[in-house]
């Protein structure tokens, strides 16, 4: 078929473009603004528009499908001539689905950890050489791109809750009407188009009416929020499957930790309570698809993360420094605990940088409330520049620490941080350096190396 796809330079967008292109399909794209790694990827692909920006001179009638991402709007003049033209028009999720109607569908919904659960499913699947097909939201090792449509029998998704495309304001989850899913938790997001609490809550709630008859969802039942949803749900469906998992035993080692599960212990060279957590659910998905625990749990001792989850990027012996991207009040919750656990002997510093549309907005930073408190040193970190990018007022050093409520230093320009950082202790001390942005553009690899 002859794809264009709107706003191709996305995550996923030039994943699914490349996708296509390695099923045969001829595909063009368009996009106003295209940032690496997409760019470099589009390009070796040839792939990679031309010029930036929309012309509606890229939509003609022998185009056979448009696919659309979130970020061309409604007036984008490429839509408005799809539209006329009558050519299809679907969001990649609604194309995942059409491409999967006859696949076992195993999807990970949640506030927090679908990447990795997500990853770790097909770590597994592919360690044990099942054959499955995959849509995953960031880059992991051992796979060319994140997208793959072929014949396969499954297909492994991650489910988020955003909206799909400004043709579709629904969250891209409900599409997918999975046989098999689970659910990580439930903590407030995206505030941007989830303006309350409860109207975030109710998305999941859809999802959970969007399972087809004879589904299984697994939840979190440690998740408060999760429990209460499903304890109410169980009244409205008795045609799905809703099972409660908790948390597989473990202890802390040097170099990751140590699961014990039926008689049998298996090292693993990741951490964090969240994480075993991760991994419970996505086992019990696994045997649901056939894959006895024991043979789960032995693949995921090779399981080596996802990248800037908990990922390492520097350690001398003396100083170790850890990246995340996490930005989300639980994610950060989370991620300060894991590390702090793991590293209980040594002095934990957490760089928060809040850099999302929900994370600058001063009603939302409550929900940070201590979400850093597990750190010996915490230090939250805003850019005025993104303030200005995003056409959104400042928040004041009174209105951070007030969010937080707990001992933290508050930052707001790139030198501040690099002069902070240069002046903290550097013996046995681990940095963890949080945010879904760049900290400015600091390389803290080439900064703590010279």
């Amino acid at each position: 078929m002859k794809i264009h796809l709107i706003s191709i330079g996305g995550a996923v967008m030039h994943n699914f473009a490349l996708a296509l292109q390695s099923q045969g399909h001829q595909v063009t794209g368009s996009d106003d603004a295209i940032f690496e790694p997409s760019k470099s990827r589009l390009s070796e692909a040839n792939l990679l528009p031309a010029k930036m920006g929309w012309d509606k001179s890229n939509i003609s009638s022998d185009l056979n499908l448009v696919i659309l991402g979130m970020h061309a709007k409604k007036e984008n003049p490429e839509l408005k001539r799809a539209l006329e033209l009558g050519i299809p028009t679907l969001s990649f999720p609604e194309y995942t689905f059409n491409q999967s109607e006859n696949k076992t569908k195993l999807v990970v919904a949640g506030s927090h950890g679908k990447t990795t659960t997500t990853g770790m499913l097909m770590h597994v699947f592919k360690t044990l050489n099942k054959d499955f097909d995959f849509l995953v939201g960031s880059k992991l090792d051992g796979y060319e791109r994140m997208v793959q449509f072929t014949d396969a029998p499954a297909i492994i998704i991650e489910g988020d809750e955003y909206l799909s495309s400004a043709l579709d304001m629904n969250p891209k989850f409900l599409h997918y009407k999975p046989e098999l899913s689970m659910i990580t938790g439930i903590a407030w997001d995206h505030i941007n188009v989830f303006s309350t609490f409860e109207n975030y809550v109710l998305q999941f709630e859809r999802y959970l009416e969007s399972l087809p008859k004879g589904a299984i969802c697994f939840y979190n039942q440690t998740d408060e929020n999760l429990s209460k949803l499903c304890a109410l749900y169980l009244s409205k469906r008795n045609d799905i499957q809703l099972k409660p998992y908790g948390l597989l035993e473990y202890k802390n080692l040097k170099n990751g930790i140590e699961i014990s599960h039926q008689n049998e212990t298996y090292n693993m060279p990741w951490f964090g309570r969240h994480n075993v957590s991760n991994a419970t659910g996505a086992m019990l998905m696994a045997e649901e698809y056939g894959i006895p625990n024991d043979s789960f749990l032995r693949a995921m001792q090779s399981f080596g993360g996802t990248a800037r989850r908990l990922e390492e990027v520097f350690n001398n012996g003396k100083l170790i420094i850890i990246r995340d991207f996490a930005h989300s009040p639980s994610k950060v919750k989370a991620t300060t605990s894991a590390v702090k656990e793991q590293y209980s002997n040594k002095n934990v510093i957490a760089v928060l940088e809040l850099h999302t549309y929900s994370s600058l907005q001063k009603e939302f930073l409550p929900q940070y409330e201590n979400s850093l408190a597990t750190a010996d040193i915490a230090i939250v970190y805003t850019d005025d520049h993104v303030f200005e990018l995003k056409k959104m007022p400042k928040l004041s050093e009174d209105e951070i620490k007030d969010g937080f409520h707990s001992d933290i230093k508050v930052l707001n320009n790139r030198e501040d941080l690099l002069n902070t950082l240069t002046s903290l202790n550097k013996e046995n001390t681990v940095l963890l350096m949080m945010s879904s942005g760049s900290f400015s553009g600091i390389d803290l690899t080439q900064f703590f190396n010279g």
